[in-house]
């Protein structure tokens, strides 16, 4: 049984504990789903979260606001259960944080089908040349007759192919670096837009490059002001660079019920492979890792949720620590199986494809410690 002892920490109110109860008894009535057909999967997990009400969570339309200590809860929950629904829930909340953040009334009509699972997001920031250093992106917006010209490509685009809509971010020239970026909304079916190649990864994930040749987006398309795509990027990962972390908690800690669930019943030399020494201080070091990126997650949100405008030191301690710790953990996991730890199709041999992306996607943990590093030296 899963430790829930956190959700008496300080952090919560009583709607986030109720919220977690109730998706927790979804999860084990619905989750896991058959990966077999990666698509397939991830339109039913929408669908699916969308007719439980999880998806109104992902975003917040006019006189709403992101709650994000409910964002990380989701994705903890999800993601001990079922790696892609947290995938689906996530994709759908950062798809469309711009829109939530920024959006005009008429670009936040698409939150309604978002949030009740009709339709599915993407965001689409990462280039060949710019994946870390997003000032380097080289897609570019020109404003002609009517709207604006998007030529470039763009890869590494979760939920590319399966997407109905995109934010995408492109270089519209107001000032060299990230001063000279813009967002605009790129709904799926736009005549230009193709999907050059889909991606294939240890985990198996919808992934697309995106190409845009000749593709015209209308003047109501773009969201915010001209050369402020660069900070609603990172006003959008602030927010759910977080929940990453969460979603990295959430492994580690299937990861350790595993793991105990495996020493205790598995036997060597007449004792259980718990009642040895060094396995339990395996074990100590895991629930360590567990609660320290707990507290870390949960204070980000925490002070976000709180009223701080920025939270970039916050988020990228909580994102670090939890994505590499569990990775570690779960390492220990599959360490503590034995040859079933890397038999394929195992809990933890799962779990050990699905973590390790987390240390790249939405900032490697390398660029988590540059953050880190310059906001205590400022």
């Amino acid at each position: 049984m899963v430790d829930r002892s956190f959700l008496d920490w300080p952090f919560f109110e009583a709607r986030h504990l109720e919220m977690a109860v109730a998706l927790e008894a979804w999860c084990v009535a619905h989750l896991p789903v058959d990966h077999g057909d990666v698509d397939a999967a991830c339109r039913g997990l929408v669908a699916m979260l969308g007719a439980g009400g999880w998806l109104r969570h992902s975003g917040a339309g006019e006189g709403e606001r992101l709650d994000v200590r409910t964002l990380c809860l989701i994705r903890e929950t999800l993601a001990r259960h079922d790696g892609l629904a947290d995938f689906a829930f996530a994709m759908q909340g950062l798809g469309m944080g711009a829109v939530s953040l920024f959006g005009t009334p008429a670009q936040q009509e698409w939150l309604a089908r978002t949030r009740s699972g009709e339709a599915i997001s993407a965001f689409a920031l990462t280039e060949p040349g710019s994946g870390s250093d997003v000032a380097a992106t080289a897609t570019t917006a020109t404003r002609v007759q009517g709207g604006w010209l998007i030529e470039g490509e763009k890869t590494w685009i979760s939920n590319g192919g399966i997407a109905d809509v995109y934010v995408v971010f492109a270089r519209t020239g107001e000032a060299p670096g990230a001063k000279g970026l813009s967002a605009f909304l790129m709904p799926a079916d736009v005549a230009g837009l193709e999907v050059a190649e889909r991606l294939e990864v240890i985990a198996p994930h919808p992934l697309a490059t995106l190409r845009m040749k000749g593709m015209v987006l209308p003047e109501e398309a773009l969201i915010g002001k001209p050369g402020e795509g660069f900070k609603i990027a990172m006003s959008v990962l602030d927010v759910f660079r977080s929940t990453v972390g969460a979603a990295a908690l959430g492994f580690a800690r299937r990861a350790l019920d595993e793991a105990l669930a495996r020493v205790k019943a598995r036997r060597i030399q007449g004792q259980a492979l718990a009642e040895l020494q060094m396995v339990q201080g395996h074990l100590a070091d895991m629930a360590l890792k567990i609660d320290a990126a707990a507290l870390l997650v949960y204070r980000a949100a925490w002070v976000k949720d709180n009223g701080a405008a920025r939270v970039t030191r916050e988020a990228a301690m909580a994102k670090l620590y939890a994505t590499e710790a569990a990775q570690e953990v779960i390492d220990m996991a599959v360490q503590l199986h034995g040859g079933d730890g890397v038999r394929h199709g195992s809990v933890v041999e799962s779990l050990y494809r699905e973590i390790r992306a987390l240390r790249i996607y939405e900032g490697a943990s390398d660029v988590q410690r540059v953050v880190i590093a310059r906001s205590i030296l400022n």
